[in-house]
């Protein structure tokens, strides 16, 4: 791999170093290298890979929230989300690619928890990156064994007669919560309702909350 480009950079414009100017791991200079040889061979640009990380980044939980929101405002919709959730997805504007996502509806006596098993399968085009604990062993281990017990760490108490479902993700399928909305809360724009729900609610592992609740 050649080193003596301005500034330490790689053709497509990549740093042969670190940020912190310590040298690459194994698996830094491997993206780099495979990158690089898909640029050379016309495969793509650095333009399309700097698009797709603009878009990847562009990822966040507000996404899942106006999903949300707009299932709190309008049945319909809240009725083709539980139907198909990638199709209801898409007819917001988000692209979920061939992920098959399904909406669970959290109700007065069914309380829904997300997780995968084996690894850390997860709706990032609606939710952003998973967080840490999501991927934890510890998390994919003990949610499938004791829900209640993790939900309670998370500051989630239920009543002893709701029901708790665990849903497994996998490679192919993908869940998204929808929290119950909050009481108090029918004068609130979509907007306004979006803000209220959060990651965790998205996930099971919180609950949307109205405003100084």
């Amino acid at each position: 791999m050649p080193h003596d480009h301005h500034d330490h950079l790689s053709p497509s414009g990549h740093p042969y170093r670190a940020d912190d100017d310590t040298p690459l791991s194994y698996w830094q200079t491997m993206e780099i290298a495979v990158r690089e040889l898909l640029v050379e061979k016309g495969i793509t640009t650095p333009q399309d890979i700097t698009a797709q990380i603009d878009t990847m980044d562009g990822r966040s939980p507000a996404n899942g929230a106006a999903v949300v929101a707009r299932a709190w405002c309008d049945p319909e919709f809240k009725a083709r989300l539980l139907k198909d959730g990638s199709a209801a997805s898409r007819e917001m504007g988000f692209d979920v690619g061939p992920m098959h996502l399904i909406a669970v509806e959290n109700t007065d006596d069914t309380h829904n928890i997300i997780v995968c098993t084996l690894c850390s399968c997860y709706p990032r085009n609606l939710l952003g990156l998973p967080p840490d604990w999501y991927k934890s062993r510890a998390y994919r281990s003990r949610t499938v064994k004791e829900p209640r017990k993790v939900l309670a760490e998370f500051g989630v108490t239920l009543p002893a007669d709701t029901k708790v479902r665990v849903h497994d993700s996998t490679a192919d399928m993908r869940y998204v919560v929808i929290p119950a909305r909050p009481s108090g809360t029918e004068h609130m724009s979509e907007t306004e309702l979006a803000a209220l729900v959060t990651r965790d609610s998205m996930i099971g592992t919180g609950i949307a909350r109205a405003p100084n609740a």
